[in-house]
C-alpha cells in the first residue's frame, strides 16, 4: 500500500540535486495552469485547481520573489506544499527539470496503447472529455470518477471503489497528485492490465512509479516557452496551449 505523498516525495528526491543548478526566470499563475520557466529555457506546467485556492488576499506569500531564485525554492513545494496551489508550483518546477530521453517517448495518441475492445471495463479518474466518445464507440464499459459536481454526477464511495477494483484499464488524471488522492486511487485498484496517468501535469519519469501498477504516462513537453507562459498568464487552458505543446507518452511496462 502506498502512503499519501509517496510519489511526490520520490520525485523531489530524484530532482533535488539538479534543482540546485537551475534558476527560475519566470513564474506564471493562471486560471487553468501554472508555468515555471528555468534559466535553460526549459518550462514545466501543472494544472491550477482553481476551486481549491486558499481564501484570503495573500494566496502566495512569496509572490514577486521567485524570479532569479534557485529552482530548489519552488521544488520544495512538492513535499512542503500546504494546498494544491503550492503543490502545483512544485510540480510545474519538477516538470521543467525532468530530462526525458528522446528515444523513450512516443507521439501516438495515448489510448493507442490500451488496446480497447468491446466489453472492457474502463475506470476514468477525472473527466477526459475528448476520450469519452472514442471509448464508448468501441463498446467499452466506461465509469467516470469525478470530484467536481459541476462537471457531472458524482458517484457514491461504494460505486467508486467497485469501479476501481473491477476495471481492466484505469485512466488517471495527473491532478490526483495535486489534490493528494493519487495513492488512494492506486491502492483501490484491483488487477488492471493497463494503468495510464494522463494530462499536462504528468511528470514524465517512469522511475517514481516503479512500485505502482502504472504502465503508461501521457504528458507534454513545452515547445514554445514564451508563448506558453503568455497564454497561461492570460488565463488560457489546454485548448489554447495545445499548439505550443508536444503531447507524448512514456511506456513503463
Amino acid at each position: 500500500m502506498l502512503e499519501p505523498g509517496t510519489i511526490l516525495n520520490l520525485l523531489y528526491e530524484q530532482l533535488k540535486s539538479s534543482a540546485k543548478n537551475r534558476k527560475v526566470i519566470d513564474l506564471r499563475i493562471g486560471l487553468g495552469y501554472i508555468g515555471v520557466r528555468l534559466d535553460n529555457d526549459a518550462t514545466g506546467i501543472a494544472a491550477m485547481l482553481f476551486d481549491t485556492l486558499p481564501h484570503g488576499c495573500t494566496v502566495v506569500p512569496a509572490a514577486g520573489s521567485f524570479a532569479g531564485s534557485s529552482a530548489t525554492d519552488l521544488l520544495q513545494y512538492l513535499v512542503g506544499g500546504k494546498n494544491p496551489l503550492e503543490i502545483a508550483l512544485g510540480l510545474a518546477t519538477a516538470n521543467a527539470l525532468i530530462e526525458t530521453p528522446a528515444g523513450n517517448i512516443d507521439d501516438r495518441e495515448a489510448t493507442t496503447y490500451l488496446h480497447l475492445q468491446k466489453g472492457v471495463k474502463v475506470a476514468m479518474v477525472g473527466l477526459f472529455a475528448p476520450l469519452v466518445a472514442h471509448i464508448l464507440d468501441i463498446g467499452a464499459k466506461l465509469t467516470i470518477i469525478e470530484k467536481n459536481p459541476a462537471r457531472m454526477e458524482i458517484l457514491s464511495d461504494a460505486e467508486k471503489k467497485e469501479a476501481l477494483k473491477s476495471c481492466d484499464i484505469a485512466i488517471i488524471t495527473a491532478t490526483t497528485l495535486l489534490n493528494s488522492t493519487f495513492e488512494e486511487t492506486i491502492n483501490s485498484l484491483g488487477t488492471p492490465r493497463s494503468v495510464i496517468v494522463m494530462g499536462p501535469s504528468t511528470p514524465l519519469t517512469t522511475r517514481i512509479f516503479s512500485d505502482t501498477p502504472v504502465t503508461h504516462l501521457g504528458g507534454v513537453i513545452v515547445v514554445d516557452s514564451a508563448r506558453v507562459m503568455q497564454i497561461i498568464s492570460k488565463g488560457g487552458g489546454t485548448s489554447a496551449l495545445r499548439p505550443h505543446l508536444r503531447f507524448v507518452n512514456l511506456i513503463r511496462k
